[in-house]
C-alpha cells in the first residue's frame, strides 16, 4: 500500500477524531472557566457581605484580618489572583516571603505558593480563563 492510499483511507477518520478531541477540549475549557468564575464570584459575595466594600477591597480586608481562619485567607489570595486587580498588590506583597515549602497545610499557614501565583497574575501574568468571566 502506498502512502497516498494510506492517507486517503485514514484521513477522514483522523479528521473526525481531531474534531471530537478539539470539541471535548473546548467543552472542558468552558466548564473550567465557568466554574472558576462562579467560585470567584462566590468568594466576592461572601467577603462583600462580611466587610461591606467592593469585591477586591473586601477580599483584601479578609486576607489582612488575622482573626479569619487560614483557609478563608488563602481562598481570598486565590480569588485576588484570579481577578488580577492591582489594588491587591501591596497586601499580597506584604505576606509573600518567597520561601515556598514543599507542603503547606492551607488551614494552618498563609500559602506562599498561592501568593506567588496571585502576585504573578496581579502583575500582569496571563490568565486565559478570566476572559470568560472577569467582570
Amino acid at each position: 500500500m502506498t502512502i497516498k492510499k494510506i492517507i486517503d483511507k485514514f484521513l477522514p477518520q483522523l479528521l473526525v477524531l481531531v474534531a471530537i478531541g478539539t470539541g471535548v477540549f473546548l467543552l472542558f475549557f468552558v466548564i473550567t472557566c465557568t466554574w472558576i468564575g462562579f467560585d470567584v464570584k462566590s468568594q466576592c459575595e461572601r467577603a462583600e457581605d462580611k466587610y461591606g466594600k467592593d469585591c477586591v477591597e473586601s477580599l483584601i480586608m479578609l486576607l489582612d484580618n488575622e482573626n479569619e481562619d487560614f483557609r478563608d485567607r488563602n481562598t481570598a489570595i486565590w480569588a485576588l489572583g484570579e481577578m488580577g486587580d492591582t489594588r491587591a498588590l501591596p497586601v499580597l506583597e506584604k505576606y509573600y516571603t518567597g520561601e515556598i515549602p514543599e507542603r503547606e497545610p492551607l488551614n494552618k499557614v498563609i500559602s506562599q505558593y498561592e501568593l506567588k501565583k496571585a502576585l504573578s497574575l496581579t502583575r500582569g501574568g496571563v490568565n486565559l480563563t478570566a476572559i470568560f468571566w472577569r467582570y
